[in-house]
């Protein structure tokens, strides 16, 4: 399976990503979708929140999921506008959230956030355990917002662990005052931040378990 790359800096972007998330989690999955010119890559992290970055690109097949070392190693072995993936194959056994109908709800000054990462950080050092950070401290809610969804949209600390996990907060887009500010968006069941080089996304309603 062939991927190829519009310019060197969306092999750079995808390659970034790749690396990062394999400093997480050396066995992570990646699963690539391509539609209209794009090719998006979505991933699991350690946090229970999903990551992703969109780079302009072409994949032969409308999806494959590929492992986050072997996907690495392709990128850094291979340095043409074109990259051989194998046949990919890796299991994905995650749910992705929809394409559409997704309302913005706030700009978050990325300063804040980054703010309320670090505290974070500090209590996981504290009451971290060999497993890493309590439950309890990667569900505590850090922000509320609302808008046009059902439902106050709530932010888990692990969303900003994940943030900050993939290199997204440094990498904030500006917005109209010039300061670095995350994008809040949500549909009814999902959570998303936008960052300049990558968003997460979790579910805000988590799935039942069947009844027996």
């Amino acid at each position: 399976m062939t991927l190829r790359f519009a310019d060197p800096s969306a092999r750079a972007d995808l390659g970034a990503f790749t690396a990062r998330l394999v400093r997480l989690d050396a066995t992570a999955a990646v699963r690539l979708r391509a539609a209209r010119g794009r090719v998006t890559a979505w991933a699991e992290t350690p946090f229970e929140t999903l990551a992703t970055r969109s780079v302009d690109a072409v994949l032969d097949a409308a999806e494959l999921t590929v492992l986050g070392s072997a996907l690495l190693t392709a990128l850094e072995i291979e340095r043409s506008a074109e990259v051989d993936l194998g046949a990919g194959g890796a299991p994905w056994l995650g749910e992705l959230p929809p394409d559409d109908g997704w309302v913005r709800i706030e700009d978050v000054p990325a300063g804040e956030l980054e703010a309320l990462t670090d505290r974070g950080l500090t209590l996981a050092r504290e009451h971290g355990g060999p497993l890493g950070p309590p439950a309890s401290l990667l569900d505590q809610t850090v922000l509320k917002v609302s808008g046009n969804v059902p439902g106050t949209v709530t932010v888990p600390m692990r969303a900003l662990f994940a943030l900050s996990g993939m290199g997204f907060l440094g990498g904030a887009d500006t917005g109209a005052d010039g300061t670095g500010v995350v994008r809040v968006s949500a549909t009814g069941s999902w959570l998303r931040l936008d960052a300049r080089f990558g968003a997460v996304v979790r579910r805000r309603v988590m799935s039942l378990p069947l009844l027996t």
